[in-house]
């Protein structure tokens, strides 16, 4: 059992993240399960709200889990190169020209973490080369570097059974056994509130995506895993689980520069098995 005076939490702000609703998710989770499986990992706000003692984590995103990897293996090393960024427009621009994929795994992390931190409302895009592409945030005073979270972070996913992958999703939902909890959380499908959290990556999500999601919600279900899924409230999505058990809840859905317009509201499902 994973404890520690300092709980640990996301370290990188990521649209729709599910803090807001992560006790939700908790309240409507089996009392046991075997392992944790989230095959769309994110910031990964419900895994450090649960704390699982047996994992699998998984994204698309190859500088997001690189960032995990580091974390866990080399934390010191990556709280030295975060002290080193600073928080100027020229410089941020520098950073962001800088190709990844000729960076060690240590500057990587830091780079896809500074510009987290600095980035217009740390909202994570990109290009259809899979450049990243978001402007400079003018920020005054951002947490670049949280060292108390990162050193949190990395004890945790040091102190369980944890896999971590970088592929498809597919591809880790074929880990699952009976027993096993899967949490997915795809991107979203577009309706008029929730059209801006779709595609943040150079892969798309499309209707096709989805279907083929919900098909694979029905495998895992038929193999005895305990299955919830969030997105949006939409027809489609309704109608691809209306077998299952289908709960709306109201979250705060909107990415804004200004803290005024933040404030409209969307539908969400939370979708289950059980």
């Amino acid at each position: 059992m994973f404890s520690t005076a300092v709980k640990p939490k996301p370290f990188v702000k990521w649209a729709g993240g599910k803090r807001q609703i992560a006790h939700i998710l908790i309240e409507n989770m089996p009392t046991h399960y075997n392992k944790y499986i989230e095959p769309f990992i994110g910031g990964g706000a419900l895994f450090f709200e649960l704390l699982p003692e047996k994992a699998i984590i998984n994204d698309i995103n190859k500088e997001l889990i690189n960032a995990y990897i580091v974390i866990k293996n080399s934390p010191e090393e990556l709280i030295k190169s975060l002290k080193k960024h600073k928080n100027e427009k020229e410089y941020y621009y520098k950073i962001r020209a800088l190709d990844p994929e000729k960076l060690n795994p240590i500057e990587r992390a830091s780079r896809f973490i500074f510009l987290n931190k600095t980035c217009f409302n740390g909202l994570y895009r990109e290009n259809s080369k899979g450049q990243f592409n978001v402007p400079f945030g003018r920020y005054k005073k951002p947490k670049i570097l949280d060292e108390e979270n990162i050193k949190a972070v990395s004890n945790f996913l040091n102190s369980i059974e944890l896999q971590i992958f970088n592929t498809d999703y597919r591809e880790v939902i074929k880990l699952a056994k009976r027993g096993d909890l899967v949490y997915l959380d795809p991107p979203y499908h577009p309706s008029s509130q929730t059209a801006n959290f779709t595609k943040y990556t150079k892969y798309d999500f499309s209707e096709k995506d989805q279907i083929e999601l919900a098909e694979n919600f029905k495998q895992l279900d038929k193999k005895g895993c305990y299955v919830i899924l969030t997105n949006s409230d939409t027809p489609l999505i309704r109608e691809l689980y209306r077998n299952y058990n289908i709960t709306p809840i109201i979250t705060n859905r909107a990415i804004n520069s200004k803290a005024h317009r933040r404030k409209n509201t969307a539908t969400e499902l939370v979708i289950k098995n059980y």
